[in-house]
């Protein structure tokens, strides 16, 4: 009987067992049935995981495929350009159309200077009850106009930059000899001859382009860039004056002494006309005319310097000449081998069809372009027929 008793017992024990491993499937089984009818619980199970990049990918999957995005990822950025990585210190607008000088005081004391005089012009010098005040009004703002064209294109155009060396750093290195540069630092880089009409030209080496210049060339130390035909950087336009922009340049000193010699003529004509004879001269025009006579002062002076500047660059013009070449003394022990006589050199200057520029600022830069120099355009390379190399 003990022995029935004790296995009625443990049947009874096995039969509860079973009867709560019943009830906990039917509590999950229903758990889960309440998950899956409430669907901010189950995202809210659904996110968590072992960290948020995970959550972050699960959320992603529950979105919509029309809010997930491309499978391929974000678009690949933007190629860099070339005006971005160039290691000179021209500033570039208008994704690398337009190139400035690296110090723009000149060039905004240059324009607000002529707006300046064209303002106290039109409204103390011009006399509304004159003859033809809109006519002579009208001339003020023409010469206005070609005076800021001028001086745009002189100083926003690319004076003739020449691209910088970007062949392999291996090639470039200071023990490498055919380049010009050399381990020791008294040692010269060898000289290279170029023969322009019967007269030999030495092609100077540049170390920080890493090039052999031409013949008229020179490496700008305020823009930090090698210019051909270079002739000065001027600090009025904030701008290298070289092969592409000289003949903006004597345009804009043509128009500007054109201007102020207009607006000079004009205020001493006011003065004259306002003037009383029996006052003191000076007291009334500080008194009376203070405008037109700081007018007056400002045009007397933009004149003289204007006229004494063209007059030198019409007499180097006449030589085929540069302002750099004429303070180095470049053609006094040889003759000018440029030297086409006075109405070539005019043609050549004025007339000639301007060469394209050397750097495409807005080409896309390469990967070794980036690297080390920001040009993707091969050095200048003289003609080799030309050319001899010595040692020096």
């Amino acid at each position: 009987m003990e022995t029935e008793h004790h296995s009625t017992d443990q049947e009874q024990g096995q039969i509860q067992e079973r009867h709560a491993q019943a009830q906990g499937s039917n509590g999950s089984s229903s758990s889960s049935s309440a998950t899956s009818c409430n669907p901010i619980r189950r995202a809210a199970e659904y996110m968590a995981g072992p960290g948020p990049r995970e959550a972050c990918g699960r959320l992603g999957s529950l979105m919509p495929s029309c809010l997930r995005g491309s499978p391929s990822g974000p678009p690949p950025p933007t190629a860099t350009r070339v005006h971005q990585v160039w290691p000179g210190r021209n500033v570039f607008f208008l994704d690398g159309r337009v190139i400035c000088g690296p110090d723009p005081r000149g060039l905004i004391l240059t324009a607000m200077a002529t707006l300046l005089a064209e303002w106290i012009f039109l409204c103390y010098v011009v006399d509304p009850s004159s003859a033809h005040p809109a006519l002579v009004s009208s001339a003020s703002l023409v010469l206005l106009a070609t005076v800021t064209a001028s001086f745009a294109m002189a100083a926003t155009r690319d004076p003739g930059i020449i691209p910088r060396n970007n062949n392999n750093p291996a090639e470039l290195s200071l023990s490498s000899v055919e380049d010009g540069t050399t381990g020791s630092a008294t040692r010269a880089p060898p000289s290279r001859f170029l023969v322009v009409n019967g007269v030999e030209m030495q092609l100077k080496f540049c170390r920080t382009c890493k090039i052999h210049r031409p013949p008229r060339s020179h490496h700008c130390a305020v823009c930090d860039n090698c210019v051909d035909k270079f002739d000065q950087h001027c600090p009025w336009i904030s701008q290298c004056v070289g092969l592409r922009n000289y003949r903006f340049y004597l345009l804009l000193m043509c128009s500007a002494l054109a201007f102020y010699a207009f607006i000079l003529t004009f205020s001493v004509t006011r003065i004259s006309v306002k003037l009383d004879a029996a006052a003191e001269v000076f007291s009334y025009l500080v008194t009376a005319l203070p405008e037109t006579f700081a007018l007056a002062a400002l045009s007397f002076m933009a004149v003289c310097v204007l006229a004494c500047l063209l007059a030198s660059h019409a007499f180097l013009v006449a030589k085929n000449e540069t302002s750099h070449e004429r303070y180095k003394g470049r053609y006094r022990s040889s003759p000018n081998p440029y030297d086409k006589g006075v109405v070539g050199n005019i043609k050549e200057c004025l007339f000639d069809k301007l060469p394209p520029p050397r750097v495409d600022f807005r080409a896309a830069a390469a990967a070794e372009a980036e690297l080390y120099f920001g040009s993707s355009v091969q050095p200048y390379q003289p003609a080799p027929v030309a050319t001899t190399t010595t040692a020096s």
